[in-house]
């Protein structure tokens, strides 16, 4: 059996709560091939947020483990081996919108790290893709919501990460912007990234591979 890109294997998480705990994720499984694009649907509330946390190893499972091509996580991996775009966005409010799409490129260590002038090359193709390639020299703050989420999207996958985890990319979005971000998360799935995103928006499911459903802390195929 080929290892895959993503395999989260039995995760099991817990959260303290003044009601009582309330278990979030109940042995959850879920294999993500390099170039697959898998969409997560449920209700708000439902583990989305929480898995994506642990795919990230932003979070750790409090039994169970993720496997990122056969070997488990521990810590968050860098960024050209796992980019994350949290509704948080996170974006370095100090750096320039240009400054923060590149960074993930400017701290790849070693020989895979680009020079100078690819660095550019890669972020005004990614701006510019996104429609806000006029908007390279601004500061986060500068930005309406729907502009950051684009830029953090940039930024996610500028070093052409492994593995892309997406948390409701289109939701601050006008209509016009969404097709460029589904044209990239596509793109992105294309050139073999295993692409993970959880979403309510059925435009995003419609371009998935698969889609799976949260539901009691497990997932279901659709």
């Amino acid at each position: 059996m080929n290892v895959p890109a993503l395999h989260a294997k039995a995760l099991r998480r817990r959260f303290s709560h003044p009601g009582g705990d309330v278990e979030v994720l109940r042995g959850l499984e879920l294999r993500v091939e390099a170039g697959e694009l898998v969409t997560v649907s449920g209700r708000s509330g439902s583990g989305k947020s929480a898995l994506l946390a642990l795919l990230g190893g932003f979070d750790s499972p409090d039994s169970g483990c993720v496997l990122l091509d056969g070997e488990s996580i521990a810590g968050a991996p860098p960024w050209h081996t796992c980019a994350v775009l949290p509704q948080a966005l996170g974006l370095a409010l100090e750096l320039t919108v240009g400054e923060n799409v590149a960074l993930p490129l400017r701290l790849r260590a070693g020989e895979g790290r680009p020079g100078p002038a690819a660095i550019r090359s890669r972020v005004s193709e990614l701006l510019d893709g996104l429609g806000v390639g006029t908007l390279a020299d601004r500061y986060p703050h500068e930005l309406s919501f729907g502009q950051q989420q684009r830029v953090a999207l940039a930024r996610a996958v500028s070093g052409r990460p492994k593995i892309l985890l997406t948390d409701e990319p289109t939701a601050h979005l006008d209509a016009g912007s969404v097709p460029a971000v589904l044209g990239l998360l596509r793109r992105c799935a294309e050139e073999g990234t295993a692409v993970v995103v959880a979403t309510h928006d059925e435009e995003v499911h419609r371009i998935a591979d698969r889609r799976v459903r949260m539901a009691d802390g497990l997932l279901a195929g659709i």
